[in-house]
């Protein structure tokens, strides 16, 4: 079969997305994470897959994950993995309202990765419409929990991938038509500082402000940042009262490193900035941890046939490590040939600004279904 003769259409393709982009989905609202889940588990069981869903646990949503039908189903196969939570809390859509400029399509989660998610299931759909059979059989795991670390789901996105010989990784694709062959590794800690009240008027000098120290440890903790190792302060929380010193204020701070040994030095410099000063007590402790990818021989040889794939399409495909942790991070580090950064092509993702390239739809979607259609 010649995929690029199958009947890909960006424009078809963008307005059946849209459903998905409007359907919000922030990691932390479960009710609006389990509504995309239900779209994606109908648009797949409608495709023809026997659909699973997942209990979710830790306060996340649950996990869809979908078997296509194949003459060997329950062998080794294609792992599609995705996320479906994005970073945009509902009413995002007021501000970043679909909308068409040129070649560009924007909206909450269209390029993180919802545009990769759904061109995925299209080369399933088209495959399956032109009676093709792939060689391997194909799973696609949807998950409620990427933009936090994915806490509550690694050990199925493990466990899958493991029972697989292949994982695709939809997530948005480089802006030079490339592909991620590799991700850094990355931590993240949660911060707490506690202070002593008092009234911020009448006896301000007897409070010690918990507020005050984390403003001291966040500037610290930034300064730490070198070329082998980033540090950065995201999330901050503290006092309730303007009128009373701060008894207690919190944080989550994230650090990146290309290698694993950058990164455990950077976990014991963040854990070692615990203690107590000026009569306010600092804690650090480490929160979820994405370990290191890099790509080995499987990984390349996977890449390879991707390239090749590409060049038949007419187009180059460079690779590149790199950073923003994805759940390639986990099978890549199994050692098990994963390709990720396989989704639309766009930019801006966690802005208001967040927008894919509408032509990208159909060329990685083509990309996909070479992909399924050749690996064995």
């Amino acid at each position: 079969m010649n995929i690029a003769n199958l009947p890909f259409d960006s424009e078809v393709m963008l307005q059946e997305l849209r459903a998905w982009v409007e359907c919000e989905s922030p990691t932390w609202d479960v009710t609006a994470v389990e509504r995309m889940l239900d779209l994606a588990a109908r648009e797949m069981a409608v495709i023809g897959a026997t659909i699973e869903r997942i209990a979710g646990r830790q306060g996340f949503g649950g996990i869809v994950r979908a078997r296509f039908p194949h003459p060997k189903q329950g062998g080794p196969g294609i792992l599609i993995a995705g996320h479906l939570d994005t970073v945009h809390p509902v009413g995002t859509i007021d501000k970043l309202a679909w909308r068409r400029e040129g070649n560009k399509c924007y909206g909450p989660g269209i390029f993180d990765m919802k545009g990769g998610n759904y061109l995925s299931l299209e080369a399933i759909r088209q495959l399956i419409r032109a009676s093709f059979t792939t060689p391997l059989p194909i799973t696609v795991l949807f998950t409620p929990d990427e933009e936090v670390g994915t806490p509550s789901t690694r050990d199925i996105i493990e466990a899958e991938a493991a029972r697989n010989k292949y994982v695709l990784v939809p997530e948005p694709g480089r802006t030079d038509n490339g592909v991620v062959t590799g991700r850094y590794a990355i931590a993240r800690f949660n911060l707490e500082a506690t202070g002593r009240p008092s009234h911020a008027g009448a006896t301000l000098s007897s409070g010690r402000s918990a507020i005050r120290e984390m403003a001291r440890q966040i500037l610290a903790i930034e300064a730490m940042t070198t070329d082998d190792c980033t540090f950065s302060v995201g999330v901050v929380h503290g006092g309730q009262w303007v009128n009373c010193v701060a008894t207690t204020a919190t944080g989550e701070a994230l650090s990146m490193a290309k290698r694993q040994p950058d990164l455990d030095r950077c976990v014991e410099r963040m854990l070692a900035l615990s203690g107590t000063t000026n009569d306010v007590a600092f804690k650090v402790t480490r929160g979820v941890t994405r370990p290191v990818w890099e790509p080995d021989a499987g990984t390349m040889a996977l890449y390879e046939k991707a390239r090749g794939i590409a060049w038949s399409l007419g187009s180059d495909l460079p690779h590149v490590s790199a950073g923003g942790g994805s759940d390639g991070n986990f099978t890549g580090a199994l050692r098990i040939p994963t390709l990720d950064g396989l989704g639309a092509r766009g930019g801006n993702a966690h802005t208001l600004e967040e927008f894919i390239e509408v032509n990208s739809l159909a060329e990685r979607g083509r990309l996909m279904a070479g992909l399924l259609g050749t690996l064995d």
